[in-house]
């Protein structure tokens, strides 16, 4: 089907959880209970573990700024060694043989 938002649209190929959770209201038969509260079950795991993610990216993301503040810190000071180096050099006297033209 198209979309006048710009696409083709395609109905999903498995229920949110407030959809099996209104699925679950609706079918009576004892297995139709017992596979929603496994399906809602199986939910609630993903969004513990997603909020696990979450929490590492965080994690990750703070080490990623700690360590690049660090390597600014010693890019700088190499920056300051160098053009303290820079500065403290004297010119050198040629080496080598001097051809004089004639």
């Amino acid at each position: 089907m198209i979309s006048s938002w710009g696409g083709t649209r395609k109905l999903p190929f498995a229920f949110t959880e407030h959809g099996v959770t209104m699925l679950a209201s609706v079918l009576r038969s004892e297995r139709a209970v017992e596979i929603n509260i496994q399906i809602v079950r199986a939910f609630i795991a993903l969004r513990q573990y997603a909020l696990g993610y979450a929490e590492l990216n965080q994690k990750l993301e703070t080490f990623m700024v700690e360590t690049n503040m660090q390597f600014s810190d010693i890019y700088q000071a190499l920056t300051e060694m160098a053009s303290q180096n820079e500065k403290d050099k004297k010119p050198l006297n040629p080496i080598g043989f001097l051809a004089y033209e004639k």
